[in-house]
């Protein structure tokens, strides 16, 4: 499929060359740009990479000095930025630098990503449904439930983003795969020709067609036929469809007030295939002119033929014979008719449709509104997608102008990335920008930082002489309590048995008690959450957040609801290894930071309770402040291994809970003093609260070892042949 090379010759510069920089050099090469690439390594893991798909792209490492940037920028330079490089970043400074005197704006794949899809928009009329999901925790797993969920309503859906596949590299993918789209605009002129055609025949019918009182197989037209129907059986039955009132007493008065004279004949001819509807041609004739077209002269009514079986004609007069004048007359305001239903005064042929929008116009103190065609109907796509679920790290966001997501979801914010930001409410802004200006906001009411991110309602100025009203963004809410307003979303206890619900407005009818603050609701029950694969209270919480999300570009309850019961979880994320003597081990290494390890302790804890939980906890802290860890270790934990850098330091953090705590040198030795710890019914659960790099290649590998252990214990207990 074609895209347009809107960067043609001009130079581009890539910062760092992982998979996103990748993605973006190869985007803006596809676009015609001149793409250089720059990372701090000589030796790039995707180097080799851009060497072979990218043969003319160059390649530069070391420090950026401004007289290597005078060479590669200037002011039609296009400049990107991968997300792992933070904007703290002191090389790359000199970049910056060069790009503000240049008047350059640095981008990132975000970005391109944003403006490839207006560009599709505007060219194909491609306008899929985009759902995004960022938070310090669980975006993994909301973005592969949000996918299923839209999937299993029947949507062609990608999901890329954080932890790949990567934005850009996922369109260019399907951009080759689509076929070329007929071009929209010959499309709708096609269509366009095509009706004026069928209408030019049709009128031209209406012209030939025969106008004399001859029997006629064409029904009779009228601009009221919409209004009231005669149809004639040939056994002379005479049957009124209409919805306006036809009682035996008011057409019996209208006959008398009218003496409008009316002639039918109704031809029974055994060899008729129709009904011959005559009448007298000064009646139903064919206008004088255009301009009288439907409405007679002399302002009297039009007759149709109706008389038969004692149906007067001024039956049939009273129910089809509704001039266009005196319809004009009843929404202008012309004088009323007399008693005889003739109108007093006659409406000019100038009182036409432009008249009328004009009066009420006026009368709604508003300008008339221009009466647009209906736009043409967009391609059928084969491979595109009709849903883009994309998960989006605070990195990804920072920054970004122009994403403009249909719903996007902010699961919570808790210390993390501070190196990369700076501060939190840096991190918390780069979080909101998800939002963009439109998304309906999918917000967890849990966390007081993202309720802090919804806006203030803001005042918008009505039509004249109308005062101005406040209009709030599109909010809907998730939450592990009961949902407190229509379409919110959350989670109740009734009976022992926990229950995802959503809130719903009680029927019309039912009042609303005196006093009461709050609108009245009824909650939807929608699944219990011990159907739910995947265990804990925070993942009933994701699943709740991925159901708003599905949910706002209108995929059905029903076959979602089967769809959460399917989802079997994201590896290393509480993930369940097995059972050894009653005691489930469950995998949760990609816990790196507290946020996450509060987040696991609190939903396998309530979820096992009153069982209790042995924790392996500790690596590289990063600098945080584990403190926040308290309060749950207290109340979930039976016991906690410490591993790792900062041991010391966790210790410290629990030493007032109470909590048994025992330092180790291994996860192997960590791991079995935790089931040693453990009583029947218990949980060991591995979920550091720290990056793994201290002590392993990366948190998959954590969890290998962890996992490695847990079945050395089970074949020692015979239970692994």
């Amino acid at each position: 499929m074609h895209f347009p090379a809107l960067f043609q010759d001009r130079p581009a510069l890539v910062l760092g060359l992982g998979d996103s920089g990748l993605a973006m050099a190869a985007w803006a090469a596809r676009l015609g740009a001149r793409v250089t690439v720059w990372d701090s390594r000589e030796q790039p893991p995707q180097l080799a990479t851009l060497r072979e798909r990218l043969p003319q792209a160059g390649f530069i490492h070391g420090p950026l000095s401004s007289d290597l940037l005078s060479g590669l920028l200037d002011a039609s330079a296009l400049v990107f930025k991968s997300p792992g490089l933070s904007p703290l970043d002191e090389r790359l400074k000199p970049v910056y630098d060069a790009a503000a005197a240049l008047g350059l704006r640095v981008q990132g794949e975000l970005d391109l990503f944003a403006q490839a899809l207006d560009q599709l928009k505007q060219l194909y009329r491609y306008a899929p449904g985009v759902l995004a999901i960022t938070g310090t925790n669980g975006k993994t797993t909301t973005t592969s439930m949000t996918a299923l969920l839209a999937e299993r309503a029947g949507r062609r859906v990608a999901m890329a983003g954080n932890i790949g596949p990567t934005l850009l590299g996922t369109l260019a993918d399907a951009l080759d795969q689509e076929p070329q789209p007929v071009d929209p605009e010959a499309l709708a002129e096609a269509e366009a020709v095509t009706e004026a055609d069928a209408a030019k025949s049709e009128a031209d019918a209406e012209v030939t067609a025969p106008t004399t009182s001859a029997p006629s197989s064409a029904p009779l037209e009228h601009d009221t036929a919409a209004r009231a129907t005669v149809a004639l059986p040939l056994d002379g039955d005479v049957t009124v469809a209409s919805d306006l009132p036809t009682p035996a007493d008011h057409v019996a008065g209208a006959a008398e007030a009218t003496n409008v004279e009316t002639e039918a004949a109704v031809s029974t001819d055994a060899g008729a295939d129709t009904v011959g509807v005559v009448a007298d041609a000064d009646t139903v004739g064919a206008p004088a002119d255009a301009e009288t077209a439907g409405v007679p002269a002399d302002g009297e009514a039009v007759g149709v033929a109706a008389a038969a079986d004692g149906v007067a004609a001024d039956t049939a007069a009273d129910i089809a014979g509704v001039t266009a004048a005196d319809t004009a007359a009843d929404i202008a305001g012309a004088p009323a008719a007399d008693a005889a239903g003739v109108p007093t005064a006659a409406v000019a042929p100038e009182a036409d449709e432009r008249n009328v929008l004009d009066t009420v116009a006026e009368l709604l103190d508003e300008a008339p509104l221009p009466i647009k065609p209906p736009p043409p109907r967009p391609p059928d796509f084969e491979v595109l997608p009709q849903v883009w679920v994309l998960e989006l790290s605070s990195f990804q966001l920072d920054g970004v102008v122009g994403f403009e997501p249909s719903a996007a979801a902010v699961l919570n914010i808790t210390q993390d990335h501070l190196d990369w930001h700076g501060d939190m409410p840096s991190y918390a802004r780069a979080k909101g920008r998800i939002f963009g200006e439109q998304a309906v906001m999918v917000i967890n009411r849990d966390d007081p930082e993202v309720e802090a991110l919804v806006p203030a309602p803001v005042q918008v100025k009505q039509g004249r002489g109308r005062p101005s009203k406040l209009v709030e963004r599109h909010v809907v809410r998730f939450g592990l309590d009961a949902p407190r307003r229509p379409g919110d979303f959350g989670l109740v206890v009734e009976n022992g048995m926990a229950w995802l619900v959503r809130a719903r407005e009680l029927e019309e009818g039912v009042k609303r008690r005196k006093g009461e603050e709050e609108e009245p609701l009824s909650l939807q029950r929608l699944m219990p959450a011990d159907a739910l694969r995947v265990r804990g209270r925070h993942n009933a919480a994701n699943a709740l957040a991925a159901l708003a999300l599905a949910s706002s570009i209108d995929c059905p309850l029903a076959p979602m609801l089967h769809g959460l019961r399917e989802y079997r979880g994201e590896p290393h994320r509480v993930e369940f290894v097995t059972a050894i003597q009653g005691v489930d081990f469950y995998d949760d290494s990609k816990g790196t930071n507290v946020g996450a390890t509060v987040a696991a302790i609190l939903g396998l804890g309530v979820d096992r309770a009153p069982a209790k939980l042995v924790m392996i906890l500790g690596g590289d802290g990063k600098g945080q402040d584990f403190s926040p860890l308290a309060t749950p270790m207290a109340v979930h934990a039976r016991a906690a291994a410490l591993i790792g850098r900062d041991a010391a330091q966790i210790e410290a953090a629990l030493q007032g809970t109470g909590v048994p705590m025992q330092r180790h040198d291994s996860l192997e030795a960590a791991t079995r003093w935790a089931l040693d710890q453990a009583h029947a019914g218990d949980s060991v659960l591995l979920s550091p609260a720290c990056a793994s790099l201290d002590m392993f290649r990366n948190y998959a590998h954590r969890a290998e070892v962890f996992i490695q252990t847990v079945h050395e214990l089970a074949q020692d207990q015979g239970l692994i042949g």
